[in-house]
């Protein structure tokens, strides 16, 4: 039975419906077909130069990204901007770029969710729920600990569950955290949701200098635990998940997990 791209759109439709998206974002088909036939699928955090470029040599024509490629609209599309080098590339080996992002995040089993289970969190709300009528979600998770732990003792489970070395912390380690907010990726536009709703600690990515220094004000603790590590272990399971139900619908389309897309940042 053959795929076709407008069978992955319908597919996420159902999955992560785009009026769970926020007003800023752009979903869906970024550049391709959509009646065209898919081939084999390849799964990362970000489109860049090196993910197309692993995706002409995997032969994959179907990128599923979690960050639009076309987050701003372009004034022209051309090989004197970054963006435009990208387009070019992907259309010329017929290579359709497809993005699932805040509604991804924010719908029931979406990113946030799975971020929660990968940290051993349960019992969990949502922080801002969604302002749309059509779905049910919205950004950020929330839970309450039946046992509390120290700050230090969850740095290291953050640590150990994203398989990573080094995060950034602002706190106390010695500090007693009972509430427990996770917003995948930038979250620090709605700190203040999780504030109201008394977090005693933020986990999350991407954070900057004034609103550390803010939520130390205010008594809460943040773990930054990089945007891509955060999201690209939920991203992964994402595309774990998409090759059952492939299976399952009795397809035998290959769903690839991208080797080349890395953090940008390096440590030394």
């Amino acid at each position: 039975m053959a795929l076709k791209v407008k069978d992955i759109e319908n597919l996420f439709e159902s999955i992560a419906p785009e009026a769970l998206k926020e007003s800023y974002d752009n979903v869906g088909l970024m550049v391709g077909d959509s009646s065209s036939e898919v081939t084999s699928i390849l799964v990362s955090l970000d489109c860049t130069l090196d993910v197309i470029d692993e995706a002409v040599n995997k032969k994959c024509n179907l990128i599923i990204n979690h960050h639009p490629l076309l987050f701003n609209k372009p004034k022209s599309i051309t090989n004197s901007s970054l963006v435009g080098k990208k387009v070019m590339k992907a259309l010329s080996n017929c290579i359709n770029i497809f993005a699932c992002h805040t509604n991804l995040d924010s719908v029931n089993g979406g990113l946030n969710d799975i971020s929660m289970e990968i940290l051993g969190l349960d019992n969990y709300t949502i922080i801002k729920p969604s302002s749309s009528d059509k779905a049910k979600g919205g950004i950020g998770r929330i839970t309450e600990l039946q046992n509390p732990v120290t700050l230090g003792s969850l740095c290291d489970r953050v640590k150990k569950a994203l398989d990573i070395e080094i995060i950034k912390y602002s706190g106390n380690l010695d500090n007693n955290i009972n509430r427990i907010a996770v917003i995948n990726g930038s979250g620090e536009d709605f700190f203040q949701n999780a504030i109201d709703l008394h977090a005693d600690c933020i986990i999350t990515g991407d954070t900057t200098h004034h609103h550390l220094s803010d939520c130390l004000e205010q008594g809460v603790s943040v773990i930054d635990a990089g945007h891509f590590q955060l999201e690209w272990c939920a991203m992964k399971i994402v595309g774990k998940r998409l090759q059952t139900i492939l299976n399952n619908n009795g397809y035998s389309n290959s769903v690839i997990l991208s080797e080349s897309n890395k953090s940008p940042y390096e440590y030394k």
